[in-house]
């Protein structure tokens, strides 16, 4: 074996090594951990728990203060043209205290609840982007999360006290060649031998970190490569903003490239405990996840508002176009999509308030409604067609109606990106699917892993699987199953029948690949497909039977579209389990990385030298 591919391997076990003993454990049910292991929980999700708070004089004040405020004085057009949030909008936040929503009152802020803060992020997600991207960031995972979670009394009084009266904060851990392997993080901290740390490096893609009073920092330990997590403020000597970046989308987003150059930060400072910084990290984005699904699935309402209003508007080949049937299922679609994706945030939302373990419910939440969500807007500008692609500015200055679709879009594009790409969530979410059979059998695999060990473990492994691989087969039970469900107890079927296919297969998957499992992706990334869209389904239903229990029985008509839907998807995603292309695809890759294939590249304007060289960048600091 050479030199560097000993080095790589290594890299890989470290980075690892590092990811495993940053996970939490289970303490409490998961619906979507059981699902994973074949077993259907639907006590768990039903009936649907209620959110919590919603009906205090507060709450229900501000939330109207904030729709007034959006309506009448924000202009989001001029936000997206001029690519800045106007001060004047930041200062009326700031006298909202939008930027304590969940602070608790004691320190100056509202003290609402996490599913009343979601309830507000996707109002204004409804008008701005940019301005959700701002509240988000510096709530979601910014200094007030890790603090109300983890900070020291100390340290709630100093920083939230400020953050209650205007000061925003950023969240700082991307860096230039890290992305999401935290093994290789370059920002470092030193013991300065007096109680405080020296801290030096950069960090790139940090949302309002260029106007930011307050930072968490993500930093590693010189001594000991811990890493730690740090309140940084950027009034400090040795704090510099690098560069404001620019997006084809969120025009306004104040993110930037920071560097920290011999930066004094005290040792009260350290947030948490030395060395748990990236746990700290992955609990916090559990939480932050929350306001991405919530904010996309009322995106998607307003994308409905949009079609329905345009379809019946306009007169095409004899009938209103809503008539026309490839009309129409786009329009059944987007309904559907919205209420399943509102089912999907809200029951996320909820099991969080309640105090579950809710890492794979807002995993899928944050996955599902973001890749959904992506199809809706596209059929929406599909349905809007040359309109849909022409902007705001130039449809007002002909004298047709502004809707933004184009915005919408450019906008929209990086929730598939932020806090966790699709393919780290379908990985992330792909981890702890298999989480009881590392637990059962991970000493198989286990490279550090004697024959001794192996032996001793079989029978326990055996015993195991014998009585839970059975059980997934046989099932006795009184028929007809889920006959309470009324309509919705043939999908109901599905999901159950499906959730034991999906753990067999997972079974398969380990047995027939073996170590190599971790390696097939895509045979993960569709086993996860098919989990998000069961569990879709589970939280549709037990939604629209909320509703029906309230009196609206039209919920179960999109709850029953919803389900026609995802059953499609699931049956296709089985099906290519087994039978796909994947090794004759990774092949062909291999071989136009290797420069086999360059003759499909011919009569192209190639990139210049300059480019090639840049396409890993190791940015550096300005002395």
């Amino acid at each position: 074996m050479s030199e560097t591919k000993k080095q790589a391997l290594a890299s890989e076990e470290q980075a690892m090594e590092v990811a495993e003993a940053s996970r939490e454990q289970w303490k409490n049910p998961s619906f979507l951990k059981e699902m994973f292991m074949g077993k259907l929980r639907m006590d768990i999700v039903d009936p649907f728990p209620a959110k919590k708070g919603m009906d205090t004089e507060e709450y229900r004040t501000f939330y109207e203060q904030m729709r007034k405020f959006l309506t009448d004085e924000v202009d989001s057009d001029l936000i997206d043209r001029e690519g800045k949030i106007p001060e004047k909008i930041i200062s009326r936040l700031r006298e909202m205290r939008a930027f304590a929503l969940k602070i608790d009152k004691k320190y100056g802020g509202h003290g609402f609840t996490q599913a009343e803060y979601n309830e507000i992020l996707k109002l204004v997600g409804t008008q701005d982007a940019n301005l959700v991207a701002l509240l988000s960031a510096h709530q979601s995972i910014g200094v007030p999360q890790p603090l109300i979670m983890f900070g020291t009394e100390e340290q709630k009084e100093k920083y939230l006290t400020r953050i209650a009266k205007g000061e925003i904060s950023a969240f700082a851990l991307t860096e230039p060649h890290v992305g999401s392997d935290p093994a290789n993080l370059k920002t470092v901290v030193k013991d300065d031998g007096e109680g405080g740390y020296v801290l030096n490096g950069e960090k790139l893609w940090c949302t309002n970190g260029t106007i930011a009073d307050q930072l968490v920092v993500m930093a590693r330990h010189e001594e000991d490569n811990k890493i730690s997590a740090f309140i940084v403020e950027t009034g400090w000597e040795g704090v510099k903003v690098e560069h404001r970046c620019h997006f084809m989308g969120l025009k306004a987003i104040e993110n930037g490239y920071l560097s920290f150059k011999n930066v004094k930060v005290p040792g009260e400072n350290l947030i948490w405990e030395r060395g748990s910084g990236l746990k700290l990290a992955l609990i916090t984005l559990n939480t932050g996840r929350l306001s991405i699904p919530g904010a996309v699935a009322q995106g998607a309402r307003k994308a409905l508002e949009i079609a329905r209003e345009w379809t019946t508007a306009r007169f095409q080949w004899g009938q209103d176009i809503y008539k026309h049937e490839a009309m129409a299922e786009k329009i059944a679609d987007t309904a559907a999509a919205a209420f399943g994706m509102e089912a999907v945030s809200d029951l996320a939302t909820a099991l969080y308030d309640q105090k579950q373990d809710i890492r794979l419910e807002a995993a899928v939440a944050k996955l599902y409604n973001t890749e959904l969500g992506w199809v809706v807007l596209d059929e929406l500008l599909q349905m809007r067609g040359g309109r849909g692609y022409e902007t705001a500015d130039s449809l007002k200055a002909r004298g047709e109606s502004n809707v933004p679709v184009e915005r919408m879009m450019r906008d929209f594009r990086i929730n598939r990106i932020f806090e966790g790409t699709t393919e780290i969530m379908h990985l992330f979410i792909a981890r702890e699917a298999v989480d009881k059979h590392l637990q059962v059998a991970g000493v198989m695999i286990d490279k550090k892993s004697s024959i001794m060990d192996k032996l001793k473990a079989l029978p326990g492994i055996g015993a195991f699987y014998a009585k839970w691989y059975s059980k997934l087969w046989f099932d006795w039970s009184c028929w007809p199953r889920f006959s309470e469900y009324g309509e919705m107890a043939g999908h109901m079927r599905f999901i159950h029948r499906n959730t034991r296919k999906m753990a067999r297969n997972i079974f398969h998957g380990m047995v027939f690949h073996g170590p190599k499992l971790q390696q097939r992706q895509l045979f993960l990334f569709r086993i996860v497909d098919i989990a998000c869209e069961l569990y879709a389904m589970a939280a549709t239903i037990s939604l629209a039977r909320k509703y029906q229990r309230e009196g609206n029985h039209q919920a179960m008509k999109m709850a029953d579209v919803f389900c026609q839907n995802s059953r499609r998807k699931v049956k296709q995603s089985f099906s290519a389990l087994w039978c796909n292309s994947d090794s004759s695809k990774y092949a062909l890759s291999r071989e136009i990385c290797e420069k086999q294939h360059l003759w499909l590249e011919e009569g192209i304007i190639p990139m210049t030298q300059d480019q090639k060289d840049k396409m890993s960048p190791e940015l550096k600091y300005q002395d």
